[in-house]
C-alpha cells in the first residue's frame, strides 16, 4: 500500500450524504489523484472510500473484490451504526466461516466515483469550496472501474482471486474482466447485462425526471438549501423497487389489502403494496443522494461492455479468467435470457440459475444459492481451473 492511502481523514456524515467531518465508521480512505473521463473531462482529485476484511498474503493474489449495486456502498457486512445508516447489505456472505471466508481471503469494497458514501461523488467538496452539485460530470462504468484499478494498485493486489457483483456490480465485474484481463482470475457475474437495453434505459427516464422535476432540485445544488429533492427520489426509488421485485411476489405477498387501518376504497387510504413502496423511499431518502442516484443511473445507461472493443461478442471473447454468471429466474429488470447471452459469449463460461420468488433482488437475499456458487467458484480457483456448468436448485 503507498502512501496515498490512509486510516481516515477528520471528515464527517451530515443528512442523506457523507460529507468531510463525521463519523467514518470503517471505511478507509484512498486519494488516487486526477481521472480522466471516458466521455471527456476530468476529475482534479478523487477519493475513494473503501472498506477491507482479512489480511493480503505475500504474493497479492488471496484477494476478492465486491462490487455493490445502485445504491450500495463499502459496507457489504456489519451492523449499522456511527457511520453506517444502515447495516451490510450482503451480510451472510463475509466472514469467518462464510462462504468467503476472511480466514483465507483478503476482501475489498469501494464506494464507487459518483457515490454519496465517502467517494467522489456530486455532493463532495470542489476545489473552490463549494459541493460540486450540477458540476460533476458524467461518469461511466469504466471510469468507476479505472478508479478501482488505481485503488487495486495502492492496495498491492497483483491479481484478483474474484471479482463479484450483481446489478450494477456486475457491470463492473464485466469491465474488470474484459478491460483488465490478467488481473482477474475468476469473476463473478449477477443479475446483469453485457449493455444496458432500451427497456432498461425506458425504466430509469421516469426516475430521473422524477428527480429534476422536484421543485428542490434547484438544477443541482441544493446542498445548501436543505435536505433537497427528497420527493422526486422516493418516486424515483417507488418505480425502480418495483422493477427489483417479481409480480408474483407482490401479488403474494400483499394481494388487494388495504394497509392496516386505512382505506383505500374510497377514503383515500392506501393499499399495503403502497405503504411497502413508501417504506423503501423514506429509507433510501434518509441514507442517499439524488445526484449521485441520477449520475449512477445515467452510468448504468451508458454501459456497454462492447463499445469501442468491436461489440459485444468480441469484447467478452477476450476475458481470459473464469467467469461465473448467474441470473435469477424471476428477474424481469434483467431478464435470465441476458445472463445466459453474456455465458453463451464468454469463452468457457459457467452459467448458473438462482431461483427465487423475489425477483432481481434475489442475489441478495438468496445467500445460501450465492454461497454455494461462490464457494464452487473458489475451490475451482485455488484447483488452478473451472468446474462444468450446473443447475442451482
Amino acid at each position: 500500500m503507498d502512501d496515498r492511502a490512509m486510516s481516515h481523514p477528520a471528515h464527517p456524515s451530515s443528512g442523506p450524504w457523507w460529507t468531510p467531518g463525521g463519523e467514518p465508521g470503517h471505511r478507509l480512505f484512498l486519494d488516487i489523484g486526477e481521472l480522466e473521463l471516458e466521455f471527456g473531462g476530468r476529475l482534479p482529485a478523487v477519493q475513494l472510500a473503501y472498506e477491507t476484511w482479512g489480511t493480503l498474503n505475500a504474493a497479492g493474489d488471496n484477494a476478492i473484490l465486491v462490487e455493490h449495486a445502485l445504491t450500495g456502498d463499502s459496507h457489504v457486512v456489519g451492523p449499522a451504526g456511527p457511520g453506517h445508516p444502515s447495516p451490510g447489505w450482503w451480510d451472510g456472505l463475509i466472514g469467518p466461516g462464510h462462504p468467503i471466508d476472511t480466514r483465507q481471503w483478503f476482501v475489498v469494497a469501494a464506494n464507487v466515483v459518483g457515490g454519496c458514501r465517502g467517494s467522489t461523488g456530486p455532493s463532495s467538496v470542489a476545489a473552490n469550496g463549494r459541493p460540486w452539485g450540477s458540476r460533476f460530470p458524467f461518469v461511466s462504468i469504466r471510469d468507476q472501474v479505472a478508479a478501482e484499478v488505481a485503488l487495486s494498485d495502492s492496495l498491492g493486489v497483483r491479481q484478483w482471486a474474484m471479482v463479484i457483483g450483481g446489478s450494477m456490480g456486475g457491470m463492473r465485474v464485466l469491465e474488470w474482466a474484459v478491460g483488465q484481463p490478467d488481473r482477474v482470475d475468476q469473476a463473478m457475474v449477477l443479475a446483469t447485462t453485457a449493455a444496458a437495453t432500451a427497456d432498461q434505459i425506458a425504466w430509469a427516464q421516469p426516475q430521473l425526471l422524477a428527480i429534476r422535476h422536484d421543485p428542490a432540485f434547484a438544477g443541482g445544488d441544493y446542498y445548501e438549501a436543505g435536505p433537497g429533492p427528497v420527493t422526486g427520489l422516493g418516486i424515483a426509488r417507488r418505480i425502480a423497487h418495483t422493477t427489483y421485485r417479481s409480480s408474483l411476489e407482490l401479488d403474494v405477498r400483499f394481494g388487494r389489502q388495504p394497509h392496516e387501518g386505512e382505506l383505500p376504497l374510497g377514503g383515500g387510504g392506501r393499499y399495503a403494496v403502497e405503504s411497502y413502496l413508501d417504506h423503501h423511499a423514506h429509507k433510501l431518502g434518509r441514507r442517499f443522494d439524488a445526484n449521485s442516484y441520477l449520475v449512477l443511473t445515467e452510468a448504468m445507461n451508458s454501459h456497454d461492455v462492447g463499445r469501442g472493443r468491436g461489440g459485444v461478442a468480441a469484447a467478452l471473447s477476450r476475458i481470459r479468467g473464469h467467469v461465473t454468471v448467474a441470473g435469477v429466474d424471476s428477474d424481469r429488470l434483467y431478464p435470465l435470457r441476458e445472463s445466459q447471452q453474456i455465458a453463451q459469449l464468454v469463452p468457457s463460461a459457467r452459467f448458473v440459475t438462482i431461483h427465487s420468488d423475489h425477483g432481481h433482488d434475489g442475489f441478495l437475499i438468496e445467500v445460501g444459492q450465492v454461497g454455494r456458487i461462490v464457494g464452487e467458484a473458489l475451490a475451482d480457483h485455488i484447483r488452478g481451473g473451472p468446474r462444468a456448468g450446473s443447475r442451482i436448485r
